[in-house]
């Protein structure tokens, strides 16, 4: 009896392992698709916006001002193939003293951010 009762507690654990296993997976995966390939651009997108924000910060500490995104690429502050990534396309917002590099969303998939951002608080927010 004893060995039956182990048997069942071990089954229901790991059940219950795997519902939350499941349910961190879906919650990690963008909501307009969950493919491994969207997953994996979106958390480009967002690496490529913290890359950009370090460019911008290292242009403030040298010349005492931010770029745009063209010239940060080609004065080789940034090395970036294209201003894109997944759909998403990405601009740098000067003001003064402040930036807010955008990534903006063009493609046709619902579910995608249609806007995520950095500053130099170099976290990624969206909208």
């Amino acid at each position: 009896m004893g060995r039956a009762l182990g048997f069942i507690g071990l089954i229901i654990a790991l059940a219950i392992g795997m519902y939350i296993y499941s349910k961190q997976a879906q919650s990690a995966a963008p909501a307009g698709g969950g493919s491994p390939k969207a997953t994996i651009d979106l958390n480009g997108v967002k690496q490529d916006l913290i890359n950009i924000a370090k460019a911008e910060r290292g242009r403030m500490a040298t010349d005492g001002k931010y770029l745009p995104l063209d010239e940060l690429i080609s004065g080789g502050d940034l090395h970036m193939s294209s201003n894109n990534r997944g759909g998403y396309t990405y601009s740098v917002e000067i003001n003064g003293t402040t930036f807010k590099v955008v990534a903006t969303y063009g493609g046709t998939v619902e579910g995608y951010p249609k806007t995520l951002w950095c500053d130099d608080s170099m976290d990624v927010h969206q909208e």
